[in-house]
């Protein structure tokens, strides 16, 4: 990237490592430049959190409201409907309107630890495209817009393609999703002078269907900007862990566990997750991402704790790393950890150590269990356990009993 932008927010994507592409690099950069740019990114409410997938998106429109301008945090409660097809094997399961709205209210619960809401200028505003959506006349929609879409253009477009040659069925609800895509760019263009739609480069294809609509109905000039698609060094897709997804919600993920997945970064991965997701300045991340050997390590450190500070609150930061220093240094058994309660009717006559491996979290099934205690990766109070029908009983829990699968994963078995 040779270009050189005049605007504090186009700055901060080059260095950071946020650009993938830009439909108008100079045009977008102009506007910016000019006055506050109206910015939006969609999210679909298919879950009740975000996880730390959309993380880049976030911290994207937080950079936006930094340097001056206006996030426009668009929730997909219409579009959540009918399922993104974007390079995916197949479709959605569909949601009801019900659980649309349960799941868009814990979205905004993520979205307020980021961007400030309110009515003022360059304040962050929460929409949902269900208010134009639901509101369309199928008549009037294909006279008014489908009219503009190319169907030989939209099969031309990677997210579609992959999914024809792999001959994997693609229903007409889904090719609609881009043409409902497009259609809120337009809508939000209209309503709220939206000149820049964000997202992921897998939503390319989208965008440029948004601003190509734009410019016919409306004759308005707006710029689409794309995020690289992340995936840590070793090649796993960002936001996933062995244990599952990483939320950004508590209550779906606690903060002991967001920290720790961000401590567990691989050495390659630092100094350009710090970039991404912390605002340190620039050389401070150059310099913790270049360190090597043990020092690696309290760079991780800093990482979690700026990454989980922006998501929890600087409390929970402190929490979570006093928690690991007492689990990890000193062998003891830390509060934050996550921590499985069962009662003596649960109890029973006893429970085998693979059903404590999988109830407490640790692993996905009692094969994985059994498969890390032969592995020699389980531990029981930090002593090897070689024996997955070991059983246990309320005479083993008069104390809180620690589990540990592999080196940096831990859980609580208490009696509740």
């Amino acid at each position: 990237m040779t270009y050189h932008p005049k605007s504090d927010f186009m700055r901060v994507m080059i260095e950071r490592g946020f650009l993938a592409d830009c439909t108008d690099y100079q045009g977008l950069d102009e506007a910016l430049a000019k006055g506050v740019v109206p910015a939006y990114i969609g999210f679909d409410a298919t879950a009740k959190s975000l996880h730390v997938g959309s993380l880049i998106q976030i911290m994207m429109l937080r950079w936006l409201q930094k340097t001056g301008h206006k996030p426009l945090v668009l929730m997909g409660g219409g579009t959540t409907k009918v399922g993104d097809p974007s390079f995916r094997a197949e479709e959605r399961p569909l949601l009801t309107p019900a659980q649309i709205d349960d799941n868009i209210a814990g979205i905004k619960r993520v979205f307020s630890a980021y961007v400030a809401f309110g009515s003022a200028p360059t304040d962050a505003l929460m929409l949902n495209n269900a208010e134009w959506l639901d509101e369309l006349n199928y008549l009037d929609f294909l006279r008014d817009i489908g009219r503009h879409f190319s169907v030989n253009r939209m099969l031309s477009f990677e997210s579609v393609k992959s999914r024809l040659d792999r001959e994997q069925s693609l229903s007409f609800l889904e090719f609609n999703y881009m043409i409902l895509q497009a259609y809120d760019f337009l809508e939000l263009n209209r309503r709220y002078g939206c000149l820049l739609q964000m997202g992921g480069s897998d939503q390319w294809g989208n965008i440029v269907n948004g601003i190509d609509l734009t410019r016919r109905v409306l004759d308005r000039e707006i710029y689409g900007l794309t995020s690289p698609l992340l995936t840590t060094s070793d090649g796993k897709k960002m936001g996933k862990s062995a244990s599952g997804a990483i939320w950004l919600n508590a209550e779906m993920l606690s903060p002991y566990e967001f920290w720790q997945f961000w401590r567990n970064t691989t050495d390659a991965d630092v100094g350009r997750f710090l970039k991404l997701y912390t605002e340190l300045p620039l050389d401070e991340c150059e310099r913790l991402g270049s360190l090597e050997g043990a020092e690696i390590n309290q760079a991780k450190v800093i990482l979690a704790n700026e990454v989980t500070t922006l998501a929890h609150g600087a409390e929970a930061a402190a929490a979570a790393e006093a928690t690991a220093r007492e689990v990890f240094e000193k062998g003891g058994v830390g509060e934050d950890l996550p921590t499985l309660k069962l009662t003596p009717e649960e109890l029973g006559d006893g429970i085998s150590l693979a059903q404590l491996i999988v109830r407490s979290g640790l692993a996905k099934s009692g094969k994985d269990a059994k498969r890390l205690i032969a592995e020699g990766g389980a531990r029981v109070n930090d002593d090897l356990a070689t024996d997955a029908g070991q059983m246990f009983g309320a005479s083993h829990l008069v104390e809180p009993l620690k589990l540990t699968a592999g080196k940096k994963r831990h859980a609580l078995v208490v009696l509740g």
